[in-house]
C-alpha cells in the first residue's frame, strides 16, 4: 500500500509541477503580449499622421503584423518617401522573421496544417518566449499565448490610435509624432545585446544621418543596411589577423 501511495504522490507531484510551469509560461506570455501590444496605439497615431486612413492602418496591422517594420514603413511615408522605397526598408527589417521561423520550426514541430497561421505570428516576442522554454510543450504554450495576446492587443490599440489621432487633429501639435520613432527604438533596443550588434546599429545610424540630406526619403534606411556586411567584414579581418599572430 505504501508503495502505491508513493507512486501516486510522485505522479501527483509531477503533474503539479507541470501545471505550475505551464501557468508561469502563460503569465509571462500574457505580460509580454500586453506590454508590446499596447505599442499599437503609437503605431495608429503615427500611421494617421503619415496620411494613412484608419482602414489602411488597421489592415496593415492585421495582414503585416511586424511591429518595427510597420513603424519603418509609415516613418518613411511621413518623411515623403515613395511607397516602394518605404516598403523596401520595411522588408529589410522583416526578413529577420524568416530566420526566427527556421529556428522555431525545429523547436515547435507544429502540424503542417498549422504552419501558415503560425508563420503570421513569428515575431521577436513570440520567438523570445518560445525559445526561452525548457521543453517543446512549454515552447508551444509560450508561442501561442504570446502570439494571441500581441495580435489581439496590437490590432485593438492600432484602431484606438487611429481614432484618437483623428479626434486630436494635427499629431505634431501634440508631440505625438515622436511616439512612433520612440517605440521603434524601444522595439529594437533589446536586440542590441552583443558588441557586433551595437557596432552595426551605431554604424547604421551614422550612415543614415549622413545620407539623409543627400538622398530621397526612405533611401537612407536602405543604405544603412550596408552596416551589417561592413561590420562582418571588419570582424573577419580582425579575426584573421589575430589568428595569424597566434600562429
Amino acid at each position: 500500500m505504501s508503495s502505491r501511495n508513493s507512486t501516486y504522490d510522485g505522479v501527483a507531484g509531477e503533474q503539479g509541477a507541470r501545471s505550475a510551469g505551464d501557468r508561469a509560461v502563460v503569465r509571462d506570455a500574457v505580460g509580454v503580449g500586453l506590454a508590446v501590444g499596447l505599442s499599437g496605439f503609437a503605431f495608429g497615431v503615427t500611421a494617421a499622421g503619415a496620411g494613412l486612413s484608419t482602414v489602411q492602418a488597421c489592415a496593415m496591422s492585421l495582414l503585416v503584423f511586424t511591429g518595427a517594420s510597420q513603424f519603418a514603413l509609415v516613418g518613411a511615408l511621413a518623411a515623403g518617401g515613395g511607397p516602394f522605397t518605404a516598403a523596401a526598408g520595411a522588408l529589410f527589417l522583416g526578413v529577420r522573421n524568416a530566420f526566427y521561423g527556421l529556428r522555431l520550426a525545429t523547436v515547435l514541430r507544429l502540424p503542417r496544417a498549422l504552419l501558415p497561421a503560425a508563420a503570421h505570428w513569428v515575431i521577436d516576442e513570440t520567438s523570445a518566449v518560445a525559445l526561452a522554454q525548457p521543453d517543446r510543450r512549454r515552447s508551444r504554450i509560450g508561442f501561442t499565448v504570446t502570439g494571441a495576446c500581441v495580435f489581439a492587443v496590437w490590432n485593438l490599440t492600432t484602431l484606438a490610435g487611429c481614432l484618437g489621432a483623428e479626434a486630436l487633429g494635427d499629431t505634431a501639435r501634440w508631440g505625438l509624432d515622436a511616439a512612433g520613432p520612440a517605440v521603434f527604438l524601444a522595439l529594437l533596443a533589446p536586440m542590441l545585446r552583443g558588441g557586433a550588434e551595437r557596432a552595426t546599429a551605431g554604424l547604421a545610424v551614422v550612415l543614415g544621418l549622413a545620407l539623409l540630406p543627400v538622398l530621397p526619403a526612405g533611401v537612407p534606411v536602405l543604405a544603412a543596411a550596408a552596416a551589417a556586411p561592413l561590420v562582418l567584414l571588419f570582424a573577419g579581418v580582425v579575426g584573421l589577423r589575430s589568428k595569424r599572430r597566434a600562429d
